[in-house]
């Protein structure tokens, strides 16, 4: 084989092989419809633990998709391995939900964990997001204890 018949073959040969891997998705296709889009984590006032200022500290999901989407089995933690899943739940198409720590009456853009203590801490902490199927979507980290929130 001649050198330039050999280069040329290389070269489509690696032309082909780039077209047929798979392409590497990114953060929009990576995690699908629903985002973490931001975190409430310092409630405002002293933290005193009661239901107000538990359900003064949350987390939003968002959904970017066109079409409601089933959040059913879909569930999150913070670095400290505080769990919350979703039961019977669609975000509407474009819709935003609010995930409350403390206690209250689910309604379609506010969810509540139930909880009698706080979840992320005010200084610096970590979402993590999963599917129904529990494969891990996307996460979210703060680390600045001037501020109340973080977008995500």
């Amino acid at each position: 084989m001649n050198r330039g018949f050999r280069v040329l073959l290389i070269a489509a040969v690696a032309a082909l092989a780039i077209n047929m891997a798979p392409q590497t998705a990114g953060s929009a296709e990576a995690s699908g419809c629903i985002r973490i889009y931001r975190i409430y984590y310092n409630s405002p006032g002293t933290d005193y633990g009661s239901n107000y200022s538990l359900n003064g500290e949350w987390i939003q999901l968002h959904n970017v998709c066109s079409y409601g989407k089933s959040l059913t089995g879909y569930k999150f933690r913070d670095a400290a391995w505080h769990w919350y899943q979703f039961g019977s739940y669609t975000l509407k198409a474009y819709g935003y939900v609010k995930i409350h720590t403390g206690s209250g009456t689910n309604t379609s853009t506010d969810r509540y964990q139930n909880r009698g203590s706080y979840v992320w801490n005010n200084n610096t902490d970590t979402a993590y997001l999963y599917n129904s199927a529990g494969t891990y979507l996307m996460k979210c980290y703060y680390n600045n204890s001037s501020v109340a929130s973080h977008y995500c």
